[in-house]
Order: C-alpha cells, then structure tokens, then sequence
C-alpha cells in the first residue's frame, strides 16, 4: 500500500477548498437536524388533534353538563331533600359545585383562545399552568361529585319513585330531538 502524505494546509491558498470544508459543515449539520423532523410531527399531529377535541367537547359536553346539573339535578335534589339539616348540607353542596362550574369554564375560557391556535398548528403560548391547573380542578371536582353529592342525591331522590323518573323524564326532553311540524 503507498499512502502519499497529505500535505498541509495552507490556509491561504487553500481557502476556496476550505470554503467547500465549511459549507458542508452546515449542511451536515442542518440535515442532521432536518431528519429530526419525522420524529416531531407525530406529536405535533397529536396536538393538535387534542386542541380540536377539546375545543369542541368543552364547549358541547362539559358546558352541557354543568347545565343540565344546575338546571334539572340540583333543583330536583334540593325539591326532595327534607327540609332543615339534610337540606341544609345539599344547599352547601350545590353551592359550591356551582361555584366549581364557575371558576372551571372561567379558566377554560383563559385557556380557549391558544388552544384554538394549537388547533390550528400556530405557534402558541399555551399556559401549562393552567391547564394543569383546570384538569386537577375538575378531577377534584368529579370526586367530591361522584363520592359525595351523587350518593346523597340517591338517597334523596329513591325515596321517591316519582322524583326519580320525574328527573328522568326532565332530562329525556332535553336530550329528545326537537320536531317540527310543518302545517
């Protein structure tokens, strides 16, 4: 094997090819960085999915839901508690899930406007805080509800049959499409 000796560089002379050297550094360096972009859009995809999916399940689902509790089960369960203490204790509670309805659309409504943008694939500045703060608020929430207010509100209403399907029948309408009759 003959191995000729590179000779060395001399920076001046040579500076056309180090110019070469040095754009392909970059280039490297730039398409090193350019093939991570596969492995981002993914998530990015994924995003954005979540944004739309929780734009359009908050405003329809969750907003919906708060209504039908302050509109049909809250009045239903405070109509059949008896009056004095039992009363009393779901009057505290219906009191503050209300007010947890309040302060969690209030923080959604902070929150709405990037989420649109993320939706959307635009950069954002989406309060991470707060959406922390907004799922741990409302898990909270859907506990105290769930172990707490619903059990009371179980035993309040089965007391009654009639109460029960009444509440039942209530939110069927709600819920039953609407036809209109052409005359």
């Amino acid at each position: 094997m003959n191995h000729t000796p590179t000779p060395p560089i001399d920076e001046a002379s040579d500076a056309p090819l180090l110019n070469f050297s040095n754009c392909h550094a970059g280039i490297i360096s730039h398409l090193k960085t350019f093939g991570e972009l596969p492995a981002l859009l993914a998530p990015a995809a994924r995003a954005r999915t979540i944004a739309e999916q929780t734009l359009g399940f908050f405003r329809d689902a969750v907003y919906e839901h708060h209504s039908e509790e302050e509109k049909e089960l809250f009045p239903a369960v405070l109509a059949s508690a008896v009056k004095g203490e039992e009363r009393d204790r779901v009057r505290v509670m219906v009191d503050q899930l209300t007010a947890e309805h309040r302060t969690v659309e209030a923080a959604w409504s902070k929150l709405e406007p990037e989420l649109k943008k993320v939706a959307k694939g635009h950069s954002s500045e989406l309060n991470v805080a707060g959406v922390e703060h907004l799922v741990e608020s409302y898990l909270a929430h859907a506990r105290f509800e769930e172990e707490h207010f619903l059990p009371l509100a179980h035993t309040i209403l089965a007391r009654n049959g009639n109460h029960m399907e009444a509440l039942g029948l209530s939110l069927h309408m709600r819920h039953a499409p609407r036809i209109i009759a052409h005359i």
